[in-house]
């Protein structure tokens, strides 16, 4: 959405597809969960009268049109990149066969994981942890406009607490919105470290997977 109120803005479409690119001269594999908020928002479209499964197919779909819009962006960047998709949708995506998304990885493609779990009541956070966690990622990186994890939403308050660590159980003591439960929990079951940072500043990404200290 960038700095629109609704939509895909060209420029921030085009600064995520740069940061990925910097990140592949790293030699590192990655696919990507994208949402769909800056299109449709199924719990939004709940409280306005949608039916809630109906409203998250919606959802889904929206995340397919920003996977689509994001692998045009890697194409004009000469990045290989392919979208598989949760729901089947041949010719747009190739329906998601974890095996087929390990094989391009390994061929150095970046994979694009459309619509979600291709579940109704499932987050898009829920989807990064179930596909990070069926890929044997090495870390689930959430990329916000925060370039971390406070102590409360440091937008609201400039004096918030950054947590530069935090353990699973840190953080759901201290009822940090990291992510939603169900993704949270998924995540700590299976020990899949979270690293929350800032995307939206241009370099961040290769210079995370460097080993700077960014994000929590």
């Amino acid at each position: 959405m960038g700095n629109q109120q609704y939509g895909i803005d060209t420029n921030a479409l085009l600064h995520y597809a740069q940061e990925v690119k910097d990140a592949l001269e790293l030699k590192v594999q990655v696919a990507i969960v994208i949402g769909g908020g800056n299109i449709f928002r199924g719990l939004k479209g709940e409280k306005k009268g949608f039916d809630r499964v109906k409203g998250d197919q919606m959802g889904m779909l929206a995340t397919v049109i920003n996977s689509l819009a994001l692998q045009s962006a890697f194409e004009s960047q000469n990045v290989p990149s392919k979208v598989f998709t949760a729901i089947r949708m041949e010719p747009i995506g190739t329906l998601l066969a974890i095996d087929r998304v390990m094989e391009h990885l390994t061929n150095g493609t970046v994979c694009i994981l459309a619509a979600g779990t291709g579940n109704p009541y499932f987050t898009t956070d829920t989807a990064a942890a179930l596909r990070a966690i069926e890929i044997q990622a090495d870390a689930l990186l959430k990329g916000t406009r925060v370039d971390g994890i406070y102590s409360e939403d440091p937008e609201k308050n400039p004096h918030a607490t950054k947590f530069r660590f935090l353990s699973f159980d840190e953080a759901y003591e201290k009822q940090l919105q990291v992510m939603d439960l169900t993704a949270f929990t998924m995540c700590k079951e299976n020990t899949m470290p979270i690293i929350v940072f800032d995307i939206t500043k241009k370099g961040n990404l290769k210079a995370l997977l460097s080993g700077e200290a960014i994000g929590t």
